[in-house]
């Protein structure tokens, strides 16, 4: 009974709580606001054994973009297992309207989080992205990683599907080959994995907070491709962004590749016209 979990959750962190109600809008957790004395907590669940350690891997990455960058997360309070249930709490954010500056503040805080070079393209353990395992094995080269890690093993889950046919596999194939050439150069850099439009908001005091991250050390493009599904960010979002780290000439013409990745996701997930999209793009790099 969701009544007596709050408790013990509310009993493990030290928290009073008075009220709470659910907060609908996530497809992949249960979520509720809960209402303390003077502060408001946000509270995710689900159960234990379906996604085995994602709020500790959650958990893992908020801390990472806190030590590492000057945007605003949510702080973490605590997260654990009740019975059969996995539970994360996290500091309530509450929406606002943005200032003037704030998406050129979010810019610019993205590309000084990707100028901090990093040892390695992958993390120290696997992790989510959404409800899908995400492979992170550590690589000392991009290609190595953006193929064997992200692209492959969705397409081959694509294949054992039937979603993929033998020849949209070997399109998949041929374009991994090839991949050494369609990336820049650059370092590693911690990315935030999902920053999509659905996965930041403005808060009370009028800047932009980041969210359910996939984190992982990846090309910087990456997060830049992320950004440009479901509409994009507002220009001055990019603008600050290249002024504060430009971004190598055809990042442009290179949004596709790095869209890939959560193309395939998608496809692999929900099927449909995403399966579609992510074959066209292999074939078009290939």
């Amino acid at each position: 009974m969701i009544q007596d979990l709050v408790k013990t959750i509310a009993n493990c962190c030290g928290i009073n709580i008075t009220r709470y109600e659910q907060v609908h809008g996530g497809d992949i957790n249960e979520c509720y606001c809960l209402h303390g004395q003077g502060i408001n907590y946000f509270l995710k669940l689900n159960d234990a054994d379906r996604l085995p350690a994602m709020f500790e891997m959650e958990a893992a990455g908020l801390a990472a973009l806190r030590n590492h960058s000057t945007m605003i997360v949510p702080e973490l309070i605590q997260h654990g297992i009740v019975n059969d249930k996995q539970w994360l709490l996290l500091q309530w954010i509450e929406k606002g309207s943005a200032k003037k500056d704030a998406m050129e503040n979010f810019g610019t805080a993205l590309a000084n989080m990707h100028k901090q070079a990093q040892p390695y393209f992958g993390w120290h353990n696997d992790n989510y992205i959404g409800s899908l395992l995400q492979i992170n094995t550590q690589q000392h080269s991009w290609t190595e990683f953006y193929t064997q890690c992200r692209i492959m093993p969705l397409v081959k889950l694509l294949f054992d599907k039937g979603l993929f046919s033998k020849p949209g596999m070997e399109d998949a194939i041929t374009f991994c080959k090839k991949a050494a050439g369609l990336f820049p150069e650059e370092p590693a850099a911690l990315l935030h994995g999902d920053l999509w439009g659905g996965n930041y908001m403005i808060h009370t005091g009028g800047d932009a907070v980041i969210f359910d991250p996939a984190v992982y050390f990846g090309h910087r493009e990456m997060d830049l491709g992320m950004t440009k599904l479901s509409g994009g960010f507002s220009q001055p979002f990019y603008d600050a962004y290249h002024e504060a780290y430009p971004l190598e000439k055809g990042w442009q013409q290179r949004i596709p590749l790095t869209q890939l990745y959560p193309l395939l996701v998608h496809a692999v997930l929900f099927g449909g016209h995403y399966v579609i999209n992510a074959k066209e793009i292999t074939r078009r790099f290939c």
